[in-house]
């Protein structure tokens, strides 16, 4: 399956945004089930950017995401994602 979190964050918090984002990438990589992700910045809108990710399968997504230290390091940032679906096939 594949993980979609978009976000939109002021031009001068890009390049501490992307640092974030790496850290939640990272943290994500840790978890079982987890295939690849990336970090990236819209090159029409710089304001957007994109983590997405890949996985087995939508439980270890889910478990990936509860986990004690996603929920103190990748929920904070990830919640300020964009309010829309994320998870596809």
């Amino acid at each position: 399956m594949i993980a979609v979190a978009r976000f939109e964050i002021p031009l001068g918090q890009g390049a501490d945004f992307r640092l974030e984002l790496e850290g939640v990438r990272a943290v994500l990589a840790e978890a079982v089930g987890f295939l690849g992700g990336e970090v990236g910045q819209n090159l029409d809108e710089p304001t957007l950017w994109v983590l997405t990710t890949r996985w087995e399968n939508v439980g270890s997504y889910r478990r990936a995401l509860s986990s004690t230290r996603a929920k103190l390091e990748a929920i904070p940032v990830l919640a300020r994602a964009i309010d829309e679906a994320g998870a596809y096939e």
